[in-house]
């Protein structure tokens, strides 16, 4: 069960960053890049700490699932 809503939470979270990477690439055309790099380091930084974080979640349900006899 709790794996379940932690492959839910990481489906709304890539989901996210996919919007969030659809919407940046729309003024990127009418900008020159210059401008953009430090909004590209900022999104590269922002997606490395969420996939960080749902890989610490997911370590963390599956260890509480395993000692509880949820998960083997």
């Amino acid at each position: 069960m709790a794996s379940k809503g932690l492959q839910d939470l990481k489906q709304q979270v890539e989901g996210t960053a996919q919007e969030a990477g659809e919407y940046s690439a729309r003024p990127r055309a009418q900008a020159g890049a210059a401008a953009w790099t430090p909004m590209d380091q900022l999104a590269k930084t922002t997606q490395e700490t969420i996939d960080k974080t749902a890989s610490q979640a997911s370590d963390t349900f599956s260890g509480i699932g395993k000692k509880f006899g949820l998960l083997k």
